[in-house]
């Protein structure tokens, strides 16, 4: 139980991102009150002020003002806990600066534990943490990793349980609605499918350029799991993978990556 009020705050440009950490909020902490959801750090330095809530959750990559020039508007008025799809970020900027992040997708454990903080610091009354000197170093460090390692491992629920998918043993990712199917190669070597719950296009910037290839709209190939590639008349072509029957569509914009093969 917190003596303070438990009101929060959500801000992110893609709203299936906001409304997931929102539900598993509602699960870590049913006390919390979500009053305000923001598409970018300008809406949310204006929801703070109109509404004041004790904590904001803000994505650090949203066009216009970021998640770190909106904490530095907001300043000492609310909790921060910044939100990265980049690994590399959180344990390099994040850590050294001993701020509180999530990790996309976020992990239920980790959530646990900024709740926990964050429900002492609010029972305890303690001010925010953030300081000019802290953003800057921080703003300075994203700066420099702007180029960041490329995403390693993905988590998938299957079966009731959560699955780490090497990138290595992803054949493609396909978007499917509000979800990204994710097709790999099981401990067996079968071909095995499961739906995560990010958007492809979040996904797409933390590959490996030099091993997965956007050949679709919705649909990214591991170049390592390609058999061949058959040419139609109509400027399109289809991407055939090694011990799978799929045949993935490529697109006219993206038929240039296979003029040589």
């Amino acid at each position: 139980m917190t003596t303070a009020r438990a009101t929060a705050l959500i801000a992110d440009d893609e709203p299936l991102l906001r409304e997931e950490l929102a539900q598993m909020l509602a699960q870590a902490w049913p006390e919390l009150e979500i009053v305000a959801q923001a598409r970018n750090g300008r809406e949310a330095v204006e929801q703070v002020e109109a509404l004041r809530p004790a904590i904001c959750f803000l994505d650090v990559h949203m066009p216009g003002v970021s998640g770190v020039d909106a904490a530095r508007q907001i300043g000492g008025r609310a909790h921060v806990v910044f939100v990265t799809a980049f690994e590399q970020y959180a344990l390099q900027a994040f850590e050294q600066g001993a701020l509180d992040y999530l990790v996309k997708p976020v992990d239920a454990a980790r959530l646990a534990t900024t709740v926990a903080r964050l429900q002492a610091r609010l029972r305890e009354a303690q001010p925010p943490s953030l300081t000019e000197d802290l953003l800057q170093q921080l703003a300075a460090q994203l700066k420099a990793g702007s180029a960041p390692a490329p995403l390693r491992w993905l988590r998938a629920s299957t079966a009731g349980t959560v699955r780490l998918i090497h990138v290595d043993e992803i054949d493609f990712l396909r978007s499917d609605e509000k979800y990204t199917l994710v097709a790999w190669r099981g401990e067996d070597g079968k071909p095995a499918e499961a739906l995560i719950s990010v958007p492809l296009k979040t996904l797409v910037p933390q590959l490996d350029p030099a091993q997965f290839a956007q050949v679709h709209r919705s649909v990214v190939v591991n170049l390592r799991a390609i058999s061949h590639v058959t040419r139609s008349e109509n400027e399109t072509a289809g991407v055939h993978l090694k011990g799978r029957k799929e045949v993935l569509p490529v697109s006219r914009s993206y038929l240039h990556l296979f003029r040589q093969m």
